[in-house]
C-alpha cells in the first residue's frame, strides 16, 4: 500500500470531524492549512454559516486558517514539558479528537480564541473589509488611569481599537457547527462550551491603553483606546482553566451537562469541561494519540512536570551529549550587516529511556 501524502492525511481528519474541520488545520504542513480556496473546495461536507463564509468572505477563512496556526503555536508552547506536548503528528492527533478528554477541550479552547484574536487583529490592521476598528460612539468612558497627576484628565476616546466583537462573532459562526448527532449530543455540548470558553478568553480581557497629549511633555488630554490581551496571555489563562477543568456527563434532558462528583460547583462559562478521563501518554499508542515519552528531553533535577521522574513515568533516563553549531563571534558591519561564525557547543542532555 502506497504512504499517504500529506493532502490525504489532512483531508482524513474531515472523516473524523465531518462538521468541524479544526484537525484539518492542525495537520501542520499541510499544503491546504493556509489556501482557503482548497479549503473550501475539498471541505465538501460544510454547511450553513461554514458554507457561506466560504462562498461569500474567503478572506475571513484564511484568517481562521492563520489563527487556527496561532492556537497550534500555542498549545505547543504551553504543552512542551507535558507527557502530551500538542503534538500535530496526523496519525496520532485525529485519536485525541475523537476523545473527549481535558487535552481535547484545550485544543478546541485555544483554536477558537486564535481564531478569534486573528480575525481581530486582521480588522485593526485594516486586511478586511467588512470590518475596521472599534466604534466607540456608545462605549463608556475609560477607567481612571492609575498614577500620580492623573486625576481629573481629560480623555476622548480614539486611536483604532480592537473590533474583537467581530472577531468573536466570525469565530462563533465557523467554529461553532453543530455535528450530525445534533444538540442533545453530550460530545457537541461539551465541544461548544470549550470554543466559547477559549473566546471569552480573548473578549473578556480586553485592556485600556492611552496617550498623552499636551505641550512640553504634560498631559493635558489622553485618547484611549481598547486593544486585546497579547496571545500569550490567552494561552496562559487557558493553561489554568486547563488544570482546573471540570468532568461532567450529560443531564437527563439531553441538554444539560452536570458535574462529576459531589458538592462540586457549576463550571462557568470560561472554564474547560471533559467527560473522560485522559490516557497517561507514557508509552506509544495508536489508539488513544499518545506518542510515549520514550526519547524526550527532560529536565533531570526539576520537580514540575519538565522532571524526569514525572515526563518519563518512572522508567528513568539517560544522559547524553551533543555537539550543536550556534551563531558565535558576531560582528556588526556598516551599514547593515551582521557576520558571524560557527561554533560548536557540546550540550548535556537528559533523555526518557
Amino acid at each position: 500500500m502506497l504512504p499517504f501524502s500529506r493532502t490525504q492525511l489532512g483531508l482524513f481528519f474531515i472523516l473524523l470531524c465531518p462538521a468541524n474541520i479544526i484537525g484539518l488545520w492542525w495537520a501542520v504542513g499541510s499544503p491546504l492549512v493556509m489556501d482557503p480556496n482548497s479549503i473550501c473546495r475539498k471541505t465538501k461536507r460544510l454547511a450553513g454559516k461554514q458554507a457561506e463564509l466560504c462562498q461569500l468572505e474567503p478572506e475571513i477563512v484564511q484568517e481562521v486558517a492563520k489563527g487556527t496556526k496561532l492556537g497550534v503555536r500555542e498549545c505547543q508552547y504551553q504543552f512542551r514539558f507535558r507527557r502530551w506536548n500538542c503534538t500535530s503528528h496526523s496519525k496520532y492527533f485525529g485519536k485525541i479528537l475523537q476523545q473527549d478528554i481535558r487535552e481535547t477541550a484545550f485544543v478546541y479552547a485555544i483554536t477558537a480564541a486564535g481564531v478569534s484574536h486573528a480575525i481581530t487583529q486582521a480588522c485593526s490592521m485594516g486586511e478586511l473589509l467588512q470590518c475596521g476598528c472599534e466604534l466607540t460612539r456608545s462605549r463608556a468612558p475609560p477607567s481612571p488611569t492609575a498614577g500620580p497627576g492623573m486625576e481629573g484628565t481629560a480623555w476622548e476616546w480614539g486611536g483604532c481599537g480592537d473590533d474583537v466583537q467581530f472577531g468573536y462573532e466570525k469565530s462563533q459562526q465557523f467554529m461553532d457547527a453543530k455535528n450530525k448527532k445534533g444538540k442533545n449530543d453530550i460530545r457537541a455540548l461539551i465541544d461548544l462550551h470549550n470554543n466559547e470558553a477559549g473566546r471569552l478568553a480573548v473578549r473578556s480581557y480586553m485592556r485600556t491603553e492611552c496617550k498623552c497629549h499636551g505641550l512640553s511633555g504634560s498631559c493635558t488630554l489622553r485618547t484611549c483606546w481598547r486593544k486585546m490581551p497579547h496571545f500569550r496571555e490567552v494561552g496562559d489563562r487557558l493553561l489554568e482553566r486547563f488544570n482546573g477543568a471540570f468532568k461532567v456527563m450529560g443531564g437527563n434532558d439531553g441538554k444539560t451537562l452536570i458535574p462529576v462528583g459531589d458538592n462540586i460547583k457549576p463550571p462557568d462559562k470560561q472554564d474547560l469541561i471533559y467527560s473522560a478521563d485522559s490516557p497517561d501518554f507514557c508509552s506509544a499508542n495508536r489508539k488513544t494519540g499518545s506518542l510515549g515519552t520514550r526519547g524526550r528531553v527532560c529536565n533531570s533535577t526539576a520537580m514540575d512536570t519538565s522532571g524526569c521522574d514525572l515526563l518519563c513515568c518512572g522508567r528513568g533516563h539517560r544522559d547524553e551529549t551533543v555537539v550543536l553549531e550556534e551563531n558565535c563571534l558576531c560582528r556588526f558591519h556598516w551599514c547593515c550587516v551582521v557576520q558571524c561564525r560557527k561554533c560548536s557547543v557540546r550540550q548535556e542532555l537528559s533523555l526518557c529511556i
